[in-house]
This record gives structure tokens, C-alpha cells and sequence, in this order.
């Protein structure tokens, strides 16, 4: 399980890296936290349950932030 999250942290440092040369700072900083983070936990060695939880919780609070982004802080029509 500890794999995983390592392999999440490559992913989202890909993404960092995209949104960077994109031109979008401020999500690539966002995403080169979660892949400190991601990475951080890859290499604690924690049992499989407590690696499950812990990504529930992220799940919880990223959805949770998604949710109160894309309703309030969103302007509708702002990408046309």
C-alpha cells in the first residue's frame, strides 16, 4: 500500500509540472504539496488499514473543498 501513495505522488508531481508550464502557478503549488504529501506518507511504513483510512480522509476533505469551490467561489461563464 505504501507503493501507492508513491506512485500517487509521481502522478500529481506530473500534473504540477504540467499545470507549471501551463501558466497556472497557483494549482501547480497546490499539487506540489499533495505530492510532498503523498510521497511523505509512501515512506512511513504504516499498516494497510491506517494508509486506508488516512486516504479516506483526503478524500473527505478534497471533495468537501471541491464542492465549496465549484458553488461559491466559481463565476459562472468565466472560462467562455
Amino acid at each position: 500500500m505504501d507503493r501507492m501513495f508513491r506512485v500517487l505522488a509521481f502522478w500529481t508531481g506530473i500534473f504540477a509540472v504540467m499545470f507549471y508550464l501551463g501558466h497556472m502557478p497557483t494549482t501547480s503549488l497546490i499539487f506540489f504539496g499533495q505530492t510532498v504529501f503523498f510521497l511523505f506518507l509512501g515512506f512511513l511504513k504504516l499498516t494497510e488499514r491506517m494508509y486506508i483510512y488516512i486516504f479516506g480522509a483526503y478524500l473527505t476533505i478534497f471533495f468537501a473543498a471541491f464542492t465549496y469551490w465549484t458553488t461559491f467561489m466559481m463565476v459562472p461563464g468565466m472560462g467562455e
